[in-house]
Parts: C-alpha cells; sequence; structure tokens
C-alpha cells in the first residue's frame, strides 16, 4: 500500500527550507473559521494563537500585522509602527491577490511579496506561538525567534489596551 504524501504548504517549505523548526495542527474545515474557534477546536490558548491580518497604508503600500487572536488591532498604533499616517485593513476579497493566501489560510510567511510584518510584542514573552500554516485546517507552532528568522518581523505594541 503506498504511503499517502503529506501536504505541505508554501509556509512549511520555506520554514524547512529555512531549517527552522515547527509543529503543526491540522483540523478539519471547508470555509474560513475564525481563530478563537480554531483556538477552542485544538485545545490552544488564546495567549499563544495569532492571527495575521493585512492592512493598506495612505502610501498604498502593504503591511501585515500579527496580533493575539482575542485582542483588536490599534490602527493608530500600527500606523506608527510603520511610518505611515494611517492603515486600514484590506478588504477580504483582496486577501489572495494581495497574499497568495485566502482567509483564515494567511500567514506572513511565504506572502507573494514579503510585506513589513509587525507583531504583538505579547510574542516577546512567549516560548512559542502559533499561526495559520498556510491553508485552511492547518497551524504551525514555532518560537517568536524563528518566526522573526522566517518573516523579518518587528515585535511593537499593536493592540488596544
Amino acid at each position: 500500500m503506498a504511503k499517502e504524501k503529506e501536504i505541505k504548504t508554501n509556509a512549511m517549505r520555506i520554514l524547512e527550507k529555512e531549517r527552522i523548526p515547527y509543529g503543526k495542527y491540522t483540523y478539519e474545515c471547508d470555509e474560513f473559521t475564525d481563530g478563537i474557534a480554531i483556538a477552542d477546536l485544538l485545545g490552544l490558548p488564546y495567549a499563544k494563537t495569532y492571527k495575521t491580518l493585512v492592512t493598506i497604508g495612505k502610501t498604498k503600500a502593504y503591511y501585515v500585522f500579527v496580533i493575539p487572536i482575542d485582542q483588536e488591532l490599534d490602527l493608530k498604533k500600527a500606523a506608527k509602527a510603520v511610518g505611515e499616517k494611517s492603515v486600514e485593513m484590506i478588504h477580504v476579497k483582496e486577501i489572495n491577490h494581495v497574499t497568495g493566501y485566502i482567509r483564515g489560510g494567511c500567514t506572513a510567511i511565504g506572502m507573494k511579496k514579503k510585506y513589513p510584518t509587525v507583531v504583538d510584542c505579547s510574542a516577546k514573552q512567549l516560548e512559542t506561538m502559533i499561526v495559520s500554516g498556510g491553508k485552511l485546517g492547518m497551524q504551525i507552532e514555532l518560537t517568536p525567534k524563528n518566526y522573526e528568522k522566517a518573516t523579518q518581523c518587528t515585535f511593537q505594541d499593536i493592540i488596544v489596551r
């Protein structure tokens, strides 16, 4: 009997190419499910499970922000973090065109282009963080340091407090 080939996402291939260790969680999912529902399904703590948000600045440049799933992005802090006057969320229908990923499967690792990425500073205190693995039904876990290595992100205070 042939061994079933493991399906790897672009994010996973990039991590392996860079020799960055990661863990993965899979779950059944056919359509977008929010991060809290996924964390509940997998029994993951909200504090170490992060969502990836894509914005556009006043200059029409794109930026990626990564925050805990149960928090809200502070648009003023986000704009300041990337040197913009203001930023706003991109429309859901633009996610695939801009990133190469779909809603619910978006990760800063392996987007079509390398966009400036800012992770909320709360991640720095964690041993590991969990982010989307690059497709629906896949989450990956890695250290904040390795996430930084894979994305060239910075860590700043970007959530509503």
